[in-house]
């Protein structure tokens, strides 16, 4: 197969993951998303082609997969996988942008579920700031905002006071 046909069926197969997504069946996402990954790998090394890139779009697709399937420990570390590129590039273009997002929020709600509650905190938190700041770029941002926000309503209503600003017990008797 010559390479333009296999990024093509990569790409193809990582649309199809986002649309099974967004029907509601991760588990078909997920084979899509691994399909897309494999095909990548047949590139001859001597062609150029972004394999961190693009890998980092399919982990963030696999992470949201996975989040729906509320398999959180893969989910987590699909996330760390496509923030790793993410994080490095510091941009949010549209497509990078959104998938970037999802993984910073799939890595929170992977988080909250695996008992880190402040980390998963400061990931909604950064989440939130990077969907106010993308503005009208994502169909689904309002969407995603409201469950970013009531997510950080509920960790910070769970999580016990600043240890700090308590006293112990004996210091009020004295």
């Amino acid at each position: 197969m010559k390479p333009l046909k296999q990024v093509a069926q990569a790409y193809m197969s990582v649309s199809r993951g986002e649309a099974l997504l967004q029907e509601g069946k991760p588990e078909q996402a997920l084979q899509e998303y691994r399909h897309a990954m494999e095909v990548t790998r047949t590139i001859p090394a001597e062609e150029v082609f972004d394999h961190d890139g693009f890998d980092a779009l399919c982990n963030a697709g696999l992470a949201d997969a996975f989040r729906l399937l509320e398999r959180h420990q893969e989910s987590l570390e699909a996330a760390e996988q496509a923030l790793g590129y993410f994080s490095r590039r510091g941009e949010l273009h549209e497509d990078e942008g959104r998938q970037w997002i999802t993984a910073v929020i799939c890595r929170a709600a992977a988080l909250g579920r695996t008992s880190r509650q402040a980390d998963a905190l400061k990931a909604f938190e950064m989440a939130e700031e990077m969907l106010e700041e993308k503005k009208g770029e994502m169909a689904d941002r309002e969407e995603r905002l409201e469950m970013v926000r009531s997510s950080i309503a509920t960790l910070r209503s769970s999580m016990p006071g600043n240890r700090e600003n308590r006293k112990a017990w004996w210091e009020f008797w004295s």
